[in-house]
């Protein structure tokens, strides 16, 4: 028989999103004084480029 510790398996609970909200408005506000400018994208438009075609994935032989 083992024993177990009570709350060994506990993970460390997540940043609280109110402070990650908040660093993120710190972030994008020093990014703009610092000359940054940000754009908008139209809807549908993607950033990647150049992208290999994507491959179809074979489970079983026949």
């Amino acid at each position: 028989m083992t024993t177990r510790v009570a709350g060994s398996n506990v993970k460390p609970k997540p940043e609280p999103a109110r402070a990650t909200h908040e660093s993120l408005d710190a972030l994008v506000s020093a990014f703009l004084q610092d000359g940054g400018e940000i754009q908008q994208i139209a809807n549908g438009v993607s950033g990647q480029t150049n992208t290999p075609p994507s491959r179809h994935i074979k489970l079983g032989r026949k």
